[in-house]
């Protein structure tokens, strides 16, 4: 019996999360350029042709890669943006994002090394541009959230909160091991959930 076409695209996203999930690995323990796409169909227990039917090379394997998680980025600003309090609008961006470090800590080290990338890195500083555009994006919803909040500066207390929270997800993505990351939940909603401290 032949298969359904949602059979089939449940075949191919499963591929496609394997095959990221393969580059990734190897982009953070070599680096892009040192990586192959050879070398990505081996991690991934692929052959290269079956890789190349999904993409036109490593570029395009990466540009799916950040496609996926400016969506992602998106999601987060979009779903943020939608509950009702600024509260739990900030609540739920502390939660996301540590979560998120907590369970891949490789992947918050693979963006960050690409968003730090240099400028003249033609191939990498085009999908750092995109990153950081998307970060930038986010950043405007938390000033919006502060401004809910009735903080008198929201710019400058959306600053604070992204550096204490981005240096929270460095410090998780750097000590996995025994990291308290409920107890840096709630500091950060401390430190930053009202205006109070200013």
């Amino acid at each position: 019996m032949p298969r359904t076409p949602e059979e089939n695209e449940r075949i191919r996203q499963a591929a496609k999360e394997k095959i990221h999930a393969a580059a990734m690995t190897l982009f953070v323990k070599k680096g892009y350029h040192a990586t192959s796409v050879e070398d990505v169909a081996k991690q991934a227990n692929i052959s290269k042709g079956l890789l190349y039917n999904y993409y036109k090379g490593k570029e395009d394997l990466l540009a799916a890669m950040i496609q996926v998680r400016i969506e992602e980025i998106s999601e987060v600003i979009e779903t943020a943006a939608a509950i009702k309090t600024p509260i739990e609008q900030l609540r739920y961006i502390v939660d996301g994002a540590l979560d998120n470090v907590y369970q891949r800590p490789e992947v918050y080290r693979f963006y960050l090394n690409l968003q730090t990338q240099p400028e003249d890195d033609r191939v990498l500083a085009i999908y750092r541009q995109q990153l950081n555009e998307e970060s930038r994006k986010q950043f405007e919803v938390q000033c919006q959230i502060f401004e809910g909040l009735g903080v008198k500066e929201p710019r400058m207390r959306s600053l604070f909160f992204s550096s204490a929270l981005h240096g929270t997800m460095l410090m998780m993505a750097t000590y996995t091991k025994g990291f308290p990351v409920e107890k840096m939940k709630q500091q950060l909603m401390r430190e930053y959930g009202s205006c109070k401290g200013e």
